[in-house]
């Protein structure tokens, strides 16, 4: 599945963003660098057993063991110290990424409620984009009945393109579900 989105990027993609854009290398075209999963476990804080079922959540979603975050600074008002565990992330890379994004974009994203495309204002002016989940239950993997709560998770698919045009252009031809 990841091996026929690779495929697909560059003997289809990459001509079709080579004559769109006027590259005049290959080495021009925009790729995808890498995907980071960031999953905040406020309520860590109480509870340190929720931290636990989040690295498990998210590793049986991405198929790699993430890593727990800690606090950079004290926070009174949160009852949050400096270095408690608040929150697990994951980077992807090579064939899990492309696996991952395929998932995504034609499982995962379409199971959504009243899913109309994702948004085409969420790039950050440099080709990345970000994209926030309000829940785990849209991936496969996640068994509903052994669900506690719904968690959130923020995917920041960052690229090597110059602009977000370029970017966006990049994911549409991947695949990406954008709103018309």
């Amino acid at each position: 599945m990841a091996a026929r989105m690779k495929d697909r990027f560059l003997n289809e993609i990459t001509p079709a963003l080579m004559q769109k854009f006027n590259y005049t290398t290959v080495m021009q075209v925009p790729k995808i660098e890498k995907v980071v999963i960031n999953m905040g476990v406020g309520e860590a804080v109480a509870n340190s057993k929720v931290l636990d079922v989040a690295v498990d959540e998210l590793q049986q979603i991405v198929g790699q063991k993430p890593v727990i975050t800690r606090a950079k600074k004290s926070i009174a008002g949160f009852k949050l110290r400096e270095n408690m565990p608040i929150g697990v992330k994951v980077t992807l890379r090579g064939e899990r990424m492309y696996y991952f994004l395929d998932k995504l974009f034609n499982i995962s994203l379409p199971r959504v409620r009243d899913f109309r495309g994702v948004s085409t204002k969420a790039f950050d002016g440099r080709g990345n984009y970000t994209l926030g989940l309000k829940e785990q239950l849209i991936f496969p993997e996640i068994e509903y009945d052994k669900v506690d709560k719904a968690r959130g998770m923020d995917i920041v698919i960052v690229t090597t393109a110059k602009s977000d045009e370029e970017a966006r252009e990049l994911l549409t031809q991947l695949g990406m579900p954008f709103a018309k």
